[in-house]
């Protein structure tokens, strides 16, 4: 019974994230998503107290698999440079399956969101802490310019996020050597010169 439970949960969450990915917050409705998913509108209430609280739900998952893709392979004795490369590669490697197109088409609608908590910013960075790994350490070494975490992310990796999400979307595809020379320039974007 426990696993048909968290089943129905994660059928939920899986069939809200493509319905957001696909019409936005405001096209996601209890009754289309109870439809969608192949459950009564009650069982959502079971596991969800309210739609805000669903979206929430949504929006951890979504950020766990990202983290969890994005730092896929990355080892602390890797080099700086090595980890770096890896951590944009899969990011802009993530579009490979439907669920991914989703997952960034979410994380994007996500992020464009008027508030962003405090909590949700500590949750970010507890699930991504390769990543702050990667620039805390760079900037003790003197590699990293002396930014904030999120600022060398937004110079470097967003740029990754943004290749995926318009490869995704068919706006163009990348051949493997404009990605080596995107991941060269998002290198120096970020490095002390």
């Amino acid at each position: 019974m426990v696993n048909s439970n968290l089943d129905k949960r994660q059928l939920i969450l899986d069939t809200a994230e493509h319905l957001i990915a696909q019409n936005g917050f405001q096209g996601l409705s209890m009754s289309k998503l109870a439809q969608e998913a192949g459950v009564a509108t009650g069982t959502i209430y079971r596991y969800f107290q309210d739609k805000n609280d669903l979206v929430e739900a949504v929006r951890i998952h979504v950020l766990q698999r990202v983290a969890n893709m994005v730092q896929q392979g990355v080892e602390d004795h890797m080099s700086l440079k090595e980890r770096f490369v890896l951590i944009w590669k899969n990011v802009s490697t993530l579009t490979s399956t439907q669920s991914e197109v989703d997952m960034i088409l979410n994380r994007i609608q996500y992020e464009s969101l008027p508030t962003v908590s405090t909590r949700s910013l500590e949750l970010e960075r507890k699930l991504f802490h390769k990543v702050e790994a990667l620039f805390t350490e760079g900037k003790a070494l003197g590699v990293f310019k002396p930014l904030d975490n999120h600022l060398l992310a937004s110079l470097s990796l967003d740029v990754s996020l943004a290749i995926a999400r318009k490869h995704a979307l068919g706006c163009y595809i990348v051949t493997e050597p404009a990605l080596e020379a995107a991941i060269d320039a998002s290198w120096g974007a970020v490095i002390q010169h």
